[in-house]
């Protein structure tokens, strides 16, 4: 039977009494002595400022999270009966994709069905959806990049005449078209390809600094009994964060620890650069936080009381829309009538 499997519900409601305030300003501390050379202070700066956005931004999701079920709180029965009827959509799910019954673009619509239900219950509700993202999430290995970017020049131009069965006027066309699309987009994959270079001499640069640093602070390089207690837990840290490939927490230490005599400018330079870089990754993260499209209300009063009221009819009409959704996928063919629907409607979720 036919359906319409849409139900628009973007509703972004706010909330003065849950909303964080912006971020205008971050905590720098300062020290007391200004160290050693103008690239050590940068360095140590930098850092300093990476730790205050490293914070704010924990401080940020924490409190949107505890946020965001204060509010679905206020809401009531409506909000659960949301959730668990999304959450009642994964076994049917995961289960169709062990079949043979569906294709391989149907297996990637069904992926993508399992992807956006547990987005919509982290970031609408709260919900604990991580174990989902990572299972279906898709990977992409080092290695895989790099032969994407190999291949990517030998697959850039135009097929063969005789592949296309383009006449060699058309064929010449769509070469000039090709290269007037690479020439447009030289720069970006320039500046692309840059940073990550970057970023790879910089992770190779991890085991330089954890010698550095296990030099520097391993217990058995030192005769001093009364230091060893100290030095065992810091070189804990070192290798901890060596392990775990954290260049960050390896740079903080180095910051923290290393005597202005032992610290290279020219290094230091390009670790404050990376940074530099991770701050500005940092408050894009804020920013997508405070000013994104999950943000809580900001109304009071009789308004806001007419707010919950209609998102509680809202949400009600989209328990009725799942379990109609929920009825299709107890059948393969429900499913593939589902995603038939979707596709038509331009929509990957529900």
């Amino acid at each position: 039977m036919p359906c319409s499997l849409h139900y628009p519900l973007t509703m972004h409601l706010h909330n003065p009494y849950t909303d964080l305030p912006a971020a205008n300003s971050l905590p720098a501390p300062a020290s007391a002595a200004a160290p050693g050379t103008p690239a050590q202070q940068a360095f140590a700066d930098a850092v300093a400022r990476v730790e205050g956005l490293r914070q704010r931004l924990r401080e940020l999701k924490a409190a949107q999270t505890e946020a965001r079920r204060r509010y679905w709180q206020q809401v009531g029965p409506a909000a659960e009966t949301v959730v668990q009827a999304r959450q009642e959509l994964f076994s049917p799910l995961e289960e169709a994709l062990l079949l043979d019954y569906f294709s391989r673009l149907e297996q990637q619509q069904i992926t993508a069905l399992l992807l956006g239900n547990a987005r919509t219950l982290q970031d609408r509700f709260g919900e604990d959806a991580a174990e989902m993202l990572r299972k279906y999430a898709p990977r992409r290995s080092a290695a895989d990049a790099d032969e994407d970017e190999q291949q990517a020049p030998e697959t850039a131009g135009p097929p063969p005449a005789a592949a296309t069965g383009q006449a060699p006027h058309e064929q010449a066309a769509e070469a000039a078209r090709a290269r007037r699309k690479t020439k447009q987009q030289r720069t970006e994959e320039a500046a692309a390809q840059a940073a990550r270079t970057q970023e790879q001499a910089l992770l190779a640069n991890t085991k330089t600094l954890y010698r550095q640093l296990a030099r520097a602070h391993h217990p058995d390089l030192s005769r001093d009994e009364s230091t060893h207690g100290q030095r065992t837990q810091l070189m804990q840290r070192i290798t901890e964060a060596y392990e775990a490939n954290d260049l960050y927490t390896l740079l903080q230490l180095l910051a923290e620890t290393a005597p202005p005599d032992q610290t290279n400018d020219t290094l230091l330079a390009r670790y404050t650069q990376a940074l530099q870089q991770q701050q500005t990754e940092l408050k894009q993260q804020i920013q997508a936080l405070q000013y994104g499209e999950n943000g809580l209300g900001a109304t009071t009063g009789k308004k806001r009381e007419q707010e919950i009221r209609q998102l509680k009819r809202h949400l009600k009409a989209e328990a009725e829309y799942l379990a109609q959704v929920l009825r299709l996928l107890q059948e393969p063919a429900g499913l593939r009538q589902l995603l038939r629907e979707l596709a038509t409607e331009g929509h990957d979720t529900v």
